[in-house]
């Protein structure tokens, strides 16, 4: 059991944590023709496109009701509602996603009411439904703004459905902020290969698709569609990957009472074994053989590496989920936990099979990571691991001083394999340069 600390500072000079605001707009970004739009001012709005454009990078489409000091002070429904009419006019969206800042959240504007007053007035939009996300970025993370908008999405979205009409081969993957695009990808053909039809919300898969072929557009291309999100209620079973989509399943869970299992991590000889075990038991269908060869193929690298693990030090900055799944794997292949910083509060905290964390800032982390044989944090902290000297390893949002991040698979025994190859080459060129500078 972990002892869970507060930093004490009253300022955070080098933050970790993104507000949540981003974290819903990135989960808005895995549904097929969405129009994702923050209600506050441009600079709101700018910001999170700056990190999402930085981490992804791809157009990232995202719009705002753009809020004036007038506006704001005096109050700008009126506003709100002409910028809102003329987005969905030009773009013609599926869903439209509305995401509020800590400006309006701060105001106090009742955004609820006013998009239920909006469609009793304009019943041409009855068909249109609105996704409307609290996401003041005064409070919170990424993770919980992430959390928050798939919440609202399976609380809005999915039908009613009679029990009879359920399909037993279909099941709702809820994947939390902690799972790259490309994780989505693996898991998804992992259930493919045991004649499952999932439903990912969000897929993130989808939205590494290329616009090469196509010019800007404010709305989605592609992801979870609007169809395959009215037919959730019919899906036989719930697997939540990552604590924080907990909150999401236990809805589907009151409204379609559909079963659900909560997985923490998927990275891993067990966890991946775990994960295939209820994926053969839903399905009824034996473990394809090319998961077996995989898991042979694990083992195998598992025995090459792990002198290049035992007793190593690691300190880590990443959000709750992620950090839950980093320090669980590290530890099943030898390492020690040097120090763990986090964004925010989750009951995982309390269960890290280690002796503290911190839920801090990268200042903190810096303070904490000294001694340590290698980082674990975004790309924020590679300036840390030049003053520590201390080999980086980024994981996290964002990740913008490296290609190719977001079709990193961690997930599943040749996710595991691989991360395992990055992690000590890392440690073998750290043991390699001490080696060639007492040479010289």
């Amino acid at each position: 059991m972990a002892i869970v600390s507060v930093t004490s500072t009253s300022v955070a000079v080098n933050p970790l944590k993104q507000s949540q605001t981003v974290g819903a707009a990135l989960a808005f970004l895995g549904l097929k023709g969405m129009l994702p739009t923050l209600h506050g001012s441009s600079g709101c709005t700018a910001f999170t496109k700056a990190v999402l454009v930085q981490h992804l990078h791809k157009v990232v489409p995202l719009s705002t009701t753009g809020m004036t000091e007038v506006a704001t002070i005096l109050g700008g429904e009126e506003n709100v509602e002409q910028t809102l009419l003329c987005l969905i006019e030009k773009h013609k969206p599926e869903i439209v996603g509305l995401c509020t800042t800590g400006l309006t959240e701060t105001r106090g504007d009742d955004m609820g009411r006013f998009l239920k007053d909006l469609h009793q007035r304009y019943p041409e939009f009855n068909n249109l439904p609105f996704i409307l996300v609290s996401t003041p970025d005064f409070k919170g993370s990424l993770q919980d703004g992430f959390a928050a908008a798939v919440e609202s999405i399976v609380r809005e979205l999915p039908q009613t459905n009679e029990k009879q009409n359920a399909d037993p081969r279909q099941i709702t993957i809820l994947v939390s902020s902690a799972f790259t695009p490309g994780d989505v990808k693996e898991i998804e053909q992992m259930c493919l290969a045991f004649g499952l039809k999932p439903i990912i919300v969000p897929d993130l898969s989808a939205a590494l698709n290329g616009l090469l072929e196509n010019s800007y557009s404010a709305i989605t291309d592609n992801g979870t569609t609007l169809t395959q999100l009215r037919e959730i209620g019919c899906s036989a079973f719930t697997l939540a990957l990552g604590e924080s989509m907990r909150g999401a399943a236990q809805i589907l869970e009151e409204r379609f009472k559909t079963p659900l299992e909560v997985f923490g991590e998927l990275t891993g000889l067990e966890a991946t074994d775990k994960f295939l075990h209820a994926l053969m038991d839903i399905s009824g269908t034996s473990v394809p053989e090319k998961y077996c060869q995989q898991r042979r193929q694990l083992q195998d690298a598992m025995l090459d590496t792990h002198f290049y693990f035992g007793c190593k030090r690691v300190s880590l900055a990443l959000e709750p989920d992620l950090l839950w799944s980093v320090i669980h794997f590290l530890q099943s292949i030898g390492t020690h936990i040097h120090a763990a910083v986090t964004s925010t509060r989750s009951p995982l905290l309390e269960k890290l099979p280690i002796g503290s964390v911190t839920i801090g800032d990268l200042e903190d982390f810096e303070q904490l990571a000294v001694g340590s044989d290698l980082l674990i944090a975004n790309s924020h902290a590679a300036e840390i691991a030049l003053r520590l000297q201390i080999p980086l390893y980024r994981q996290g949002i964002p990740i913008f001083d490296r290609l190719g991040y977001a079709h990193l698979t961690k997930v599943g025994y040749r996710g595991t394999m691989q991360l395992l190859f990055d992690i000590s080459n890392i440690l073998l060129e750290k043991e390699q340069a001490k080696f060639d500078a007492r040479a010289c």
